[in-house]
């Protein structure tokens, strides 16, 4: 990571002053989304997950709920489209649903711009490369989500977030957020249901490893009686 004076100092007081600033002027828009969602779930309209931060430090994190909880001792990853709701769907289409995030900014658990914080449950799964994402604060955005979001493979997602750790920058991070304001617009390479086009993480690397597993393994040979 380039220690720099940017990442070191003037990062932090960028997120903090921007995200201040962000939820003063959103707060009308961050109120009508509070109050439609709060109607449509008859309840919290808040999302609250643990997950990994800098140096996998665990924090909570903060959305709008875009879906219904599970039922019937169902998990959160089962049957992920039939529980978004249509205003879910269209607050998440919108990315309005990370706006919260601009109050974990605030806090400092995470930054405007850096690697997306993945569940907990993918930590054991991260190779020794890939565990280089945790270096920095976690973003609400970052260069993985503006060089193809949801549609890369999750190699090519940790690769990206991996070289943005290495050339951390003022000027990547303006050029990021601009990117980010533009897909945001255009509403291109948004995937609702995020295990649609990818399995989970854990479980993409757990056949990886099967599979190496089966390659190193030795052949077994059979004799066949000669005739």
């Amino acid at each position: 990571m380039s220690n720099n004076l940017y990442a070191t100092y003037f990062k932090r007081l960028f997120d903090f002053a921007a995200s201040l600033l962000g939820v003063l002027v959103l707060s009308p828009l961050l109120i009508i989304i509070t109050i439609v969602l709060w109607i449509d779930f008859k309840g919290s309209p808040f999302f609250l997950q643990e997950r990994p931060g800098k140096d996998e430090k665990i924090f909570k994190i903060i959305k709008f709920k875009t879906m219904k909880d599970p039922k019937n001792n169902e998990s959160e990853l089962i049957n992920q489209a039939q529980r978004i709701t249509k205003i879910g769907t269209f607050v998440r289409k919108a990315s309005l649903d990370e706006l919260l995030q601009l109050v974990n900014v605030i806090k400092g658990d995470m930054s405007l711009v850096g690697p997306r914080p993945l569940v907990i449950q993918y930590l054991p799964y991260y190779n020794e490369t890939e565990q280089k994402r945790h270096l920095v604060k976690p973003g609400i955005t970052g260069l993985a989500q503006v060089m193809g979001r949801n549609s890369l493979a999750w190699e090519e997602r940790f690769l990206l977030d991996v070289e943005y750790v290495e050339n951390l920058s003022l000027a990547l991070d303006v050029k990021i957020l601009y990117k980010t304001v533009l897909k945001m617009l255009s509403k291109s390479d948004v995937v609702i249901d995020q295990d649609e086009h990818l399995d989970i993480f854990d479980v993409y690397r757990r056949k990886q490893w099967e599979a190496d597993k089966a390659l190193k393994s030795p052949k077994m040979e059979h004799n066949h009686p000669k005739v």
